[in-house]
């Protein structure tokens, strides 16, 4: 790969982790052109070189993450067994407190995605996706009404985070048991 080809796609990776960062310190709304170009340490030319807007930009920010977190905890479901796999989520999970970076991000982006339809419509495919890997692992192990119980672990666990947010005091070890109950089969 061209020097310049390496340059532009490093500088590409530091916008967009600093644009993650900042949604996450001053919301969606506040994030500016300038405010990314200074995190980034780059010139605020770049922005609009390598996004159409700010809104493409942190909507690709967020939807980079979602994917990755998606993807991995997918993954890391396949090899484990269903009650196992609840205890993996929940320790996964146990380090968004609903008040850090990556949740504050995922929180504004669902937000934005009322006024952002292809935001909103990749945010749906990526969840759709999980839910459906979800959904084939509990097959794998003989769960019944896996599409449901997917769909209720994705929602539990979405909800536990915005619980947290609310209640520091949250403990998700208080509901390990009666999700390992959910997909015992």
């Amino acid at each position: 790969m061209p020097k310049s080809a390496d340059r532009g796609r490093r500088t590409r990776e530091q916008l967009l982790d600093a644009a993650a960062q900042l949604v996450g310190e001053v919301g969606w709304g506040a994030v500016t052109t300038r405010l990314v170009a200074e995190r980034a340490g780059v010139n605020a030319a770049l922005v609009h070189y390598h996004f159409s807007s700010v809104p493409d930009l942190l909507s690709t920010a967020a939807l980079q993450f979602a994917e990755q977190l998606l993807t991995e905890s997918a993954d890391a479901l396949r090899a484990q067994e269903p009650a196992e796999g609840i205890e993996r989520m929940l320790e996964e999970l146990s380090r968004y407190t609903g008040t850090d970076a990556q949740s504050l991000l995922l929180s504004e982006a669902l937000l934005a995605s009322h006024r952002l339809p292809e935001l909103r419509g990749r945010l749906a495919a990526l969840i759709a996706d999980f839910r459906s890997r979800v959904a084939e692992w509990l097959r794998s192990a003989d769960v019944k009404d896996a599409d449901a119980i997917a769909l209720l672990l994705g929602a539990a666990f979405d909800g536990l985070v915005l619980h947290r947010a609310l209640d520091e005091s949250v403990d998700f070890r208080a509901v390990a048991g009666p999700l390992r109950r959910l997909v015992s089969g």
